[in-house]
């Protein structure tokens, strides 16, 4: 499969990559963060989540956000949600698009989101119908995709399984994700013709910690399989606080500077970002874990 000349990138540094920091960000620094990001390239950013904050309180004041950020045309804004409730104060928040992380796995599922992938699956088919009548866009992504903290590895049968059900409840774009950063590019390759087997026509992402330094081969094979939307966080920042031992997300500048170096198009500017990730680290009080805000681009 011929890989993309042009790549987008989902910046999810906002919401994946300050939800299991020990600091959390003020309102004004967020909204801080986004304008940084914005202005250095990003278009499609994971603003914030509309969860419960009393259980992750990194991500208070998801409204308060929403209505602050730059309004930029051309700038599209995910917010995400596990319930019908999330999905209210999302639509009322003015998102312009809503996202709904779907477990592969029972246990993780159970942890993270107090109930089954039967019962999560069911109430993304509610979630997608009301979007749908609102005008919004609606994607899941499939997360434990290629395992689970709790299970091991995940029945490649079962993620599948769980995109079918999204495609057919009316997601307009799917995304797999390896929330622990166990995968390798051999089980990209093989998850992602099980999705797309399972759910035709429909848009792909794929969305890769880097826990075991396997993210960015991971990316890579992604792109060489057909897929042209990656998700990345600013800085290398992120986590998942229900995952134990569950480290960063690929960086964006990190990333840019491959697709970059690849003669793969993004829009963004990766030493503007890397910038923004310094800047954020140091509103954090640690390094971030990206290499290219230390290397410097090449050549200079």
């Amino acid at each position: 499969m011929a890989a993309a000349e042009r790549v987008e990138i989902v910046e999810v540094g906002p919401r994946d990559g300050l939800q299991n920091e020990d600091t959390p960000l003020s309102v004004a620094d967020k909204v801080e963060l986004i304008r940084r990001l914005v202005e250095a390239g990003a278009r499609r950013i994971e603003a914030v989540s509309f969860v419960n904050p009393r259980r992750v309180p990194q991500m208070a004041g998801a409204e308060e956000v929403m209505a602050a950020v730059p309004r930029t045309p051309g700038v599209s804004y995910i917010g995400l949600v596990l319930n019908r409730r999330g999905l209210d104060r999302a639509l009322a928040a003015g998102v312009d698009e809503v996202n709904v992380a779907i477990p592969a796995t029972d246990e993780f599922c159970r942890r993270n989101q107090g109930t089954t992938v039967e019962e999560m699956t069911a109430a993304f088919a509610d979630i997608a119908a009301a979007a749908a009548e609102a005008g919004t866009p609606v994607s899941a992504t499939v997360s434990t995709a290629f395992g689970c903290p709790f299970e091991g590895e995940t029945d490649p049968g079962r993620v599948a399984a769980v995109a079918r059900a999204a495609a057919e409840a009316g997601a307009v774009e799917i995304a797999v994700a390896d929330t622990i950063g166990v995968g390798v590019p051999r089980q990209v390759a093989d998850l992602l013709a099980r999705v797309r087997a399972a759910a035709p026509g429909v848009r792909l992402r794929c969305h890769f910690h880097n826990t075991r330094n396997t993210g960015y081969a991971n990316a890579h094979a992604a792109l060489e399989h057909g897929v042209d939307v990656l998700d990345a966080s600013v800085g290398g920042f992120g986590g998942c606080p229900f995952a134990p031992g569950a480290t960063g997300n690929i960086a964006t500048e990190d990333l840019v500077y491959l697709l970059d170096r690849s003669g793969v198009a993004t829009g963004v500017d990766s030493a503007a970002t890397a910038r923004t990730g310094t800047w954020l680290g140091s509103l954090l009080g640690k390094p971030p874990t990206a290499l290219l805000g230390r290397a410097g681009g090449f050549p200079d």
